[in-house]
C-alpha cells in the first residue's frame, strides 16, 4: 500500500457513504480517496449484514465481480481512467442488491506555470494604459476550487477562483487587467496557482516566474517654489522624474538659462520648466532669491498733502522690517501725510540676514488753489482785452491756456500770475478760454467766455473745392476739409452725410453712381470755439437721355383760331431743379422771335425737388393763327449748374415739330388796288394773289372781250371795265373788285420836246469849245525847210502826231 492509501485510511472512519443506498450494509474504507493520475489505489469494501449473499466491485479498472466473502479489495496498480467511478455492490440471500459508490478524485498538477503580457515584445508599458496579463496553467485536473493569485512584489493584488466540473486535465488561463502607474516602475508581478483537494488530498501551490514591470510615464516636476540665496545656482534644487528620463530645459522670460549660473536678486520671478520625455510637461515655478535689506528711498522724499505715501523704503528677501524714529522717538509714519509730518527721520531696516540704518527728509507739497481773477468778459470788435489767472500752491504753479489760438493773442506770466492779451479783437476771438494752474502735485482749471461784440462768430473750416459739380458715373473727385489756421487749435474734423454716416478722415469721396443727395457737411471741433460746420455745395448731375416734343392730343394740324397744346418730354435728368427749358421757333433757316407770332415763350413745367433722375414734362398752349403755319417748334433742355458747373451748360434739343394751320384765303390788296389806270393803247397786268391754307384757287370774272389771262393768276387788260378776282379754298372765299380806267398817252410829245432841247444844248457846247481850243491849244507852224523825222517822217509835238512835214516857228 502506497503512502497515499495509508493517508486515506487515517480518515476512513470519519467519512459517510456518498454513493448508493444509505440503508445498504456496505462499509468502504476509506469512503473517499484522492489519487494522482497514474498512481495505485486500494479501497476495502466489507459488509456485516446477517443476510449476506455476496459482495464485489464494479469499475472500468480493477473490477472483481461478485465474491462470497465479507470483504473485498478494489486495487489498481496504475490509475489511468479519468472517468472511472468504482461501485461496491452487495447481494443478500434473497438476491436483492444494493451498492455504494466510492468518492474518487484523480488529480494532476503542473510543476510550473507561466505568465505573459499583452505588451508586444515585452516593451515598456505606458502609464495609465490597460494591459492584459495572462497566467497559463497547463494540464491540470480537477479544476474545481483552483485559486489563482496575482502579486506585485509580495503584495497580493488580485484573486480568481476557477470552477469547472470536468474530470479530465485542461489548460486554464487567468487574465488580469493591469493599468500600470509610475509607482509600479521597476516592480515585479507574478501569479500563483493554489489547489485545495480537501482533507483527504494534498494542497498544491505553484508560482510563475516574475514579470519585470518597466513603466513609461510622463515627466513629473517635483517642485513649486524654490528659495536660494543670492550667489547660489538652481542646480539640484528641483527634482524631475520620468521614464524615459526626460530632457529638462529651464526658461525665464522665454529665454533658456543655465542651471549652474549664479543667481542675482534680479533673477527672481517665474521660471518655466519644460521636461520632454514620454510627453512634454511644462510647469511654472516661483524662484525667490534671498538677500539682505537695501535702502530704496531718496535722501529727500516729497509727497503731496492729504495723499497716501509709498514710503516702504527698503527691499530684501525676506522682506525687511522697518522702524522709524523722529526726534529720537519711535513713530509710526501715518498713511496720509500732512504738513505736520514733514521733517527728518531715522530708519532702521533688518531681516534675518543683516541690519542697516538710514535717514530721510520728508517734504510735503500741496496742489494749486482755485483760480482767482478770471471772469467772463466782453470786448468790442477791434478792441483790446486782458485776462488774468492766478493760483497758490507749493511748489509755485505753472500756467497754461486753452483757447482758439490766433496771431492777435499773446500770453505772459510774471510773479505767479498769468495774463492773456487780445489785440484788435475779431470774431475768431469769441469763445471759451481755459486757464490751467498746475504743479507736480495737482492742477486746477477755470473756463470763462469772451464775447467780441459787433463781430459775427466764424467757423474756421475751409473746404476745397467749396463747390463740387460732378457728372453721373464720371471720373470721381475728392473734397478736403481742413482748418483755416494751425492744427494746434483742432480737436476733431470729420465729414457727415445725410444718412448720418460719419467719415473720420478729412477727405470725402462722393459716390457718383448711387448717392444723389448726400448733403456732405464738414464738422469741426476747435479749442475755445467748440463745434461748428460748413456745408459743401455738391451737385451730381445727369444730362437727359432724350428730349422730345409732341402734341398732347396727337393733333398735328388745326384751323386758325383753334388751340394746340405742345408737350416737351425730358427723360431721366437730374437734378430737375437746375433744369431750364426753352422753346425755339424757326421757319426754314430763319429763327423767329416768339413775340412775332403772338406766343408766350414761358414753359409750363413742373420740376420735382428730388435730386435723383426724374422725368420732366413741359407744356405750351398756342392759339393758332396764319403766322404759325410752316413754323418748326423745338424745345431745348439745359442744365444750368452755375459758374462752377460745366461751361457751356449741358443741353439737348428735341426733334422739330411742324405747325400746319388751316386758314381762310385773303387777297393781297397791296398788289391789287381797287382803281387801276391804263394808258390808252397800252396793256396792264392785274395781279390777284391770295394767302390761305389749303392754297386758294384764283378766278377772274369780267365782261371785257379784250382781257386775257396771263401766268400765275394775272389778268392782262387794255380797256376800261370792272374786273372781279375770287380766292377760294375749303374754308371760305375772298373777293376783290378792280375798276380799270383809261388815260391819254402824252409821252411822245414830251419825248420830242426833250430831244429838241438836247440838240440846242449840244450846238451851244460845240461853239464854246471851239473858241477855247483855238485860243489855248493851237500852235503856228511853217512848211519851209521841212525835216523828215525818222519816225514815218512825222514830227511829234506834245504827244500829237502830224502826218505833214512841218517845222516849229519861233
Amino acid at each position: 500500500m502506497t503512502r497515499w492509501i495509508l493517508f486515506v485510511q487515517l480518515f476512513a472512519g470519519l467519512l459517510l457513504n456518498t454513493g448508493g443506498d444509505a440503508s445498504c450494509a456496505i462499509d468502504l474504507i476509506p469512503p473517499r480517496v484522492v489519487v494522482k493520475y497514474g498512481d495505485s489505489v486500494s479501497v476495502n469494501c466489507s459488509s456485516s449484514a446477517s443476510d449476506f449473499g455476496g459482495i464485489g466491485w464494479e469499475a472500468s479498472q480493477g473490477d472483481t465481480g461478485l465474491q462470497i466473502t465479507r470483504h473485498v479489495m478494489w486495487t489498481v496498480e496504475r490509475l489511468i481512467h479519468w472517468e472511472i467511478s468504482p461501485l461496491c455492490f452487495f447481494n443478500n440471500v434473497h438476491d436483492k442488491q444494493c451498492s455504494t459508490r466510492l468518492g474518487l478524485v484523480i488529480y494532476t498538477f503542473p510543476e510550473n506555470i507561466s505568465i505573459s503580457s499583452s505588451n508586444n515584445n515585452n516593451k515598456a508599458m505606458e502609464e495609465n494604459v490597460e494591459y492584459n496579463l495572462s497566467c497559463s496553467i497547463l494540464n491540470i485536473a480537477p479544476v474545481q476550487n483552483l485559486t489563482i493569485k496575482w502579486y506585485r512584489g509580495d503584495t497580493a493584488i488580485h484573486t480568481e477562483i476557477l470552477t469547472n466540473d470536468k474530470k479530465k486535465p485542461t489548460n486554464q488561463t487567468s487574465v488580469f487587467s493591469f493599468k500600470p502607474m509610475r509607482q509600479d516602475h521597476q516592480t515585479t508581478i507574478r501569479c500563483e496557482a493554489h489547489m485545495d483537494l480537501g482533507p483527504e488530498g494534498p494542497q498544491f501551490n505553484a508560482s510563475s516566474q516574475e514579470l519585470n514591470i518597466d513603466v513609461e510615464f510622463a515627466p513629473d516636476i517635483e517642485c513649486y517654489t524654490i528659495e536660494v540665496r543670492e550667489g547660489e545656482s538652481l542646480d539640484g534644487k528641483c527634482n524631475v522624474t520620468g521614464n524615459p528620463p526626460p530632457n529638462v530645459n529651464w526658461l525665464k522670460d522665454g529665454r533658456p538659462i543655465n542651471l549652474t549660473d549664479l543667481l542675482r536678486r534680479d533673477d527672481k520671478g517665474i521660471y518655466e520648466v519644460k521636461a520632454e520625455g514620454l510627453t512634454l510637461v511644462e510647469k511654472k515655478i516661483q524662484v525667490n532669491v534671498l538677500y539682505g535689506p537695501e535702502w530704496m528711498c531718496p535722501d529727500t522724499y516729497t509727497a503731496p498733502e492729504h495723499t497716501s505715501h509709498n514710503l516702504t523704503c527698503s527691499q530684501g528677501f525676506p522682506k525687511p522690517q522697518e522702524i522709524w524714529y523722529k526726534d529720537e522717538e519711535e513713530v509710526k509714519l501715518p498713511d496720509i501725510l500732512t504738513r505736520r509730518d514733514a521733517g527728518q527721520y531715522w530708519v532702521t531696516v533688518s531681516n534675518n540676514l543683516t541690519t542697516l540704518n538710514f535717514t530721510v527728509d520728508i517734504v510735503v507739497h500741496y496742489p494749486p488753489s482755485d483760480i482767482l481773477e478770471l471772469e467772463n468778459s466782453e470786448v468790442q470788435v477791434g478792441g483790446v482785452l486782458g485776462l488774468k489767472c492766478s493760483s497758490v500752491g507749493n511748489p509755485r504753479p505753472n500756467y497754461s491756456w486753452i483757447y482758439y489760438k490766433t496771431h492777435n493773442v499773446n500770453e505772459r506770466t510774471e510773479d505767479g500770475v498769468s495774463g492773456l492779451i487780445i489785440n484788435d479783437a475779431t470774431g475768431f476771438n469769441t469763445g471759451s478760454y481755459t486757464c490751467q494752474a498746475w504743479n507736480r502735485r495737482g492742477n486746477v482749471s477755470k473756463t470763462v467766455r469772451v464775447t467780441v461784440k459787433g463781430a459775427k462768430p466764424e467757423c474756421p473750416i475751409e473746404i476745397e473745392p467749396d463747390t463740387m459739380v460732378l457728372k453721373y458715373q464720371s471720373r470721381g473727385r475728392s473734397a478736403v476739409c481742413k482748418p483755416q489756421t494751425n492744427e494746434s487749435n483742432v480737436k476733431e474734423i470729420f465729414w457727415k452725410t445725410r444718412e448720418d454716416r460719419r467719415i473720420s478722415n478729412r477727405t470725402w469721396n462722393p459716390d457718383i453712381h448711387e448717392n444723389w443727395d448726400p448733403s456732405p457737411v464738414c464738422h469741426g471741433e476747435f479749442l475755445g470755439i467748440g463745434r461748428c460746420n460748413k456745408t459743401l455745395h455738391y451737385i451730381l448731375y445727369k444730362p437727359p437721355e432724350t428730349v422730345s416734343i409732341d402734341t398732347v392730343n396727337n393733333s398735328e394740324s388745326t384751323v386758325e383760331g383753334g388751340e394746340i397744346k405742345l408737350q416737351c418730354s425730358i427723360i431721366n435728368v437730374a437734378p430737375a431743379e437746375n433744369l431750364r427749358v426753352r422753346w425755339m421757333w424757326q421757319r426754314g433757316n430763319e429763327t423767329i422771335e416768339p413775340a412775332l407770332v403772338g406766343v408766350n415763350n414761358e414753359s409750363g413745367c413742373s420740376f420735382p425737388t428730388r435730386r435723383s433722375p426724374v422725368n420732366v414734362v413741359c407744356t405750351m398752349n398756342i392759339t393758332l393763327n396764319r403766322t404759325h403755319d410752316g413754323i418748326q417748334v423745338q424745345c431745348e433742355a439745359e442744365l444750368n449748374l452755375g459758374l462752377k458747373g460745366p461751361q457751356p451748360p449741358p443741353s439737348m434739343t428735341s426733334n422739330s415739330f411742324n405747325l400746319s394751320v388751316q386758314y381762310e384765303p385773303r387777297i393781297n390788296t397791296t398788289k391789287l388796288p381797287e382803281l387801276v389806270p391804263v394808258i390808252r393803247g397800252y396793256t396792264e397786268e392785274l395781279f390777284c394773289e391770295a394767302d390761305g391754307n389749303p392754297p386758294p384757287r384764283i378766278q377772274w370774272h369780267y365782261s371785257s372781250g379784250t382781257a386775257s389771262l396771263g401766268s400765275n393768276g394775272t389778268l392782262v387788260v387794255k380797256e376800261e371795265g370792272i374786273y372781279n378776282c375770287t380766292a377760294e379754298n375749303d374754308l371760305n372765299t375772298d373777293k376783290r373788285v378792280v375798276q380799270v380806267i383809261l388815260k391819254e398817252d402824252y409821252l411822245p410829245l414830251i419825248a420830242g420836246f426833250v430831244a429838241l432841247t438836247v440838240v440846242i444844248i449840244s450846238i451851244i457846247f460845240i461853239f464854246i469849245y471851239s473858241i477855247y481850243y483855238k485860243n489855248t491849244k493851237m500852235r503856228r507852224y511853217s512848211l519851209k525847210n521841212p525835216k523828215l523825222s525818222s519816225h514815218n517822217g512825222n514830227v511829234a509835238h506834245n504827244g500829237w502826231d502830224i502826218q505833214l512835214p512841218v517845222t516849229k516857228l519861233s
